[in-house]
C-alpha cells in the first residue's frame, strides 16, 4: 500500500512539473509574441513618418536621415529577435527614431507631434539651454536648443557609453564614436567641460567632476547601461499608455492633422 502511494505522490509531482514547465513555456510564448506585435507597430510609424516626411532644410534632413537609420537598424533588429527582450530593444531603436522625427518636423516648423516618453537617462542628461561656441584641441564646437545651418546635428538626450548627453542641436555629432565603440576618448572631459560647465538644465552644468559623481561612474566607459538592457523595463507595461500615445498616432505617416 505504502508504495502505491509513493508512486501515485511521484506522479503527481512529476504532473505538476511538467504543467508548471508548460504553464510557464506558453507565458513566455505570449510575451514574446505581444513584444513582436508591440515593436512591429513602433517599426510602422516610425517608417511612415520616414516614407513621408521631406526636409526642408539642413536641420530638417539631417534628423530624417537619422531618423531613417534608426528605422533600418530597427529593421534589422526585428529580423533577428527571439525574445521578448530582444524585442523591447527593437521598440526602443524605433522609438529613437521618432525622436528624430519630432526634431524634423519642429525644424520645419510643423506641429511636432505628441510627447513621447523619456528615453533612458534623458531626464538626467537634461537639455541644452543656451548657444554655446567652444574650442578644444583646437577644433571648434556648438550648441544650441534650436536648430540652424550652424548646428544642424540632434541629439534626443540619453546615455551614450553610460555618460549622459544633454537634448540639443549641435554643431556634429561628436558622441557618435562613443556610441559606436562604446566608450569615451580621453579628450571627451575636456569638450564636456567647456561646452555644458556652467549650463544650467544639464547633467555637467557644474564641471565634468561634478557631472561625473553625479553619474555614478569613472569616465572610462562601461559599454552603457540604457535602462538595464530593456528600455527602463517595459514602458509601463510595456503598452505605452495604450500603444497610441495618449491618445495620438504615429502610423499611417501623419499625426492625424
Amino acid at each position: 500500500m505504502g508504495t502505491v502511494v509513493t508512486v501515485i505522490i511521484l506522479v503527481a509531482i512529476v504532473a505538476g512539473a511538467y504543467w508548471l514547465i508548460r504553464q510557464r513555456s506558453v507565458a513566455q510564448a505570449r510575451e514574446l509574441e505581444d513584444s513582436k506585435a508591440e515593436a512591429r507597430r513602433w517599426v510602422e510609424r516610425l517608417g511612415g513618418q520616414v516614407l513621408n516626411l521631406v526636409g526642408t532644410d539642413e536641420p530638417s534632413k539631417q534628423a530624417l536621415a537619422d531618423a531613417a537609420e534608426r528605422y533600418n537598424a530597427a529593421g534589422s533588429q526585428m529580423e533577428q529577435a527571439r525574445t521578448a527582450a530582444q524585442c523591447r530593444q527593437v521598440t526602443e531603436t524605433a522609438y529613437e527614431g521618432l525622436y528624430y522625427v519630432r526634431a524634423a518636423r519642429t525644424a520645419m516648423g510643423m506641429d511636432p507631434g505628441p510627447e513621447l516618453p523619456p528615453l533612458p537617462g534623458q531626464h538626467r542628461a537634461g537639455a541644452v539651454s543656451e548657444n554655446r561656441d567652444v574650442e578644444v584641441e583646437g577644433h571648434a564646437y556648438s550648441a544650441s536648443p534650436n536648430p540652424s545651418d550652424r548646428t544642424p546635428h540632434y541629439y534626443p538626450g540619453g546615455n551614450v557609453a553610460g555618460r549622459p548627453v544633454p537634448a540639443g542641436w549641435y554643431s556634429e555629432p561628436w558622441w557618435k564614436p562613443a556610441l559606436v565603440a562604446g566608450a569615451w576618448g580621453l579628450g571627451s572631459m575636456l569638450l564636456f567641460s567647456a561646452m555644458f560647465s556652467g549650463m544650467s538644465g544639464v547633467a555637467y552644468a557644474d564641471g565634468f567632476a561634478d557631472g561625473m559623481a553625479a553619474d555614478g561612474g569613472d569616465w572610462g566607459g562601461d559599454g552603457g547601461d540604457p535602462g538595464a538592457g530593456d528600455f527602463g523595463g517595459d514602458f509601463g507595461g510595456g503598452d505605452f499608455g495604450g500603444g497610441d500615445f495618449g491618445g495620438g498616432d504615429f502610423g499611417g505617416g501623419g499625426f492625424d492633422f
